[in-house]
This record gives C-alpha cells, structure tokens and sequence, in this order.
C-alpha cells in the first residue's frame, strides 16, 4: 500500500473512531475541514507538519496516522520505505516502527540533506525525544536553544516544545529518533 493510501485510511479510522465530524476534526487539529477531506480520500499527501497537526489533534502518536499492521518480527527494508518528505525534499522522514502502547515509544530514521530543515510542532504532553546522529551534523532547536550536534553525538529533550532540526552542513545527516511517550 502506498504512503498516501495508508495515510487516508489510518486517518479516516482516527477521526471515526473518535467520532468526529470533518468540522470537528478541522477544530481540533488546526487542518481545514477541506485538507482533512482530501487527505481521507487519498487525494493528497500531507506534509510532515499537517501530520503533526493532525496527530496532535486526535491526542495520538504520528506513526498512528503512518503505521502498517504488523506481524511478531518486522524487518525493514531501505528501499522498501517510502519517505515522507518536507523542506522540498530535503526533510525526509522514515517512520519505521510505530507507537506501540506496551512500550510507549515510536522509532523513525530521518535524513536532512544540506540546508534542509523542520520547524516540528510541540508533541503532547511529557513526549520526550531522543536523536542520534549517525552522519554528517544537525542543529537539533529546543525552544529557543539551539545544539549542534556531529556524527556520534547523542541528544534528549521535552518534546512538549517548539522544536526543529537543521542541517547547517555540506553533507547529509542521518539521524535515528525516538519520540516517547510518558504516560505518568
């Protein structure tokens, strides 16, 4: 199934399950009632930034609008991924493995090419990150500080937070990421 299939279905499930009306969902999430409209029908393929919206809207993680059911044992594939993709095309996102209610967590793989960058919206509430840079550097910003990180470097913070991720580099930084979701 392509990204923007599973994407549609997982949010139209979402908004039901909820028992939302596209006005109320429009509401809730900050996504006019007509983008919500499309991206259900599969018209479209959101932005990561719609994505959060929308998951910050619903009170869910991201990977729940993103995730593919799943058997005991997944093995991912690189080339089997598609992305999703911000800053035209220079922000791409890889969510591998989705939020999981035992554990809390939910992992994904990002590669910033040179220039690239993302202005992330505050997650919910207690959600904490954790990156670490495997190539290349990043400017990883928490509010209004802003740390620079090379190839080894490791970072946690709140998440509940205006945050961002910027590739000041020349070449392409690969990250690992996980989002947390503290449920005291």
């Amino acid at each position: 199934m392509d990204v923007t299939k599973l994407i549609a279905a997982n949010a139209k499930r979402l908004r039901e399950g909820k028992k939302l009306t596209l006005d109320a969902a429009a509401a809730a999430t900050g996504v006019s009632r007509s983008m919500l409209a499309q991206i259900e029908r599969g018209e479209v393929n959101p932005t990561i930034s719609v994505l959060w919206k929308m998951a910050n809207g619903y009170k869910v993680s991201f990977t729940a609008l993103v995730e593919r059911e799943g058997d005991a044992v997944a093995v991912l594939r690189q080339g089997e991924l598609p992305p999703l993709s911000e800053d035209e095309g220079r922000y791409l996102n890889y969510p591998l493995f989705s939020f999981d209610e035992r554990t809390g967590f939910e992992t994904y793989r990002i590669v910033i090419r040179p220039g690239g960058a993302l202005d992330a919206q505050p997650h919910l509430s207690g959600a904490e990150e954790y990156i670490t840079v495997f190539a290349g550097s990043a400017e990883i910003r928490v509010g209004e500080a802003v740390y620079t990180l090379e190839r080894g470097d490791s970072i946690r913070f709140r998440a509940d937070v205006p945050h961002g991720y910027r590739n000041p580099g020349t070449d392409t930084a690969e990250l690992s990421m996980l989002i947390y979701y503290n449920r005291s």
